[in-house]
């Protein structure tokens, strides 16, 4: 599949992958918004926002990388928006 329906697989919940990633493993989820009261962020974020602002996070694209870890904003190459490779990916 293309790009613009592996981003709508995302929107549906689905993992997506290329077939031409070289790492194993790696796969893309679509991280939904959230959104917090005052007072209920954690620690990490009270340092940059404060303990009396709400916390109202937009929807991101997240990757697990063939190292296993989780990086969140990952953002497409040209490669990546032009290929014919995407699947979904097996959990």
């Amino acid at each position: 599949m293309n790009f613009g329906q592996a981003i709508e697989q995302l929107k549906q919940g689905d993992k997506v992958a290329r077939k031409g990633w070289n790492g194993k493993g790696m796969w893309l989820v679509l991280m939904p918004s959230l959104y917090l009261e005052e007072g209920k962020v954690n620690e990490r974020t009270v340092k940059h926002i404060g303990r009396d602002t709400p916390l109202d996070c937009q929807p991101y694209i997240v990757m697990w990388t063939a190292e296993q870890k989780w990086q969140p904003g990952w953002l497409a190459s040209q490669s990546d928006m032009l290929s014919e490779d995407w699947q979904v990916a097996g959990d």
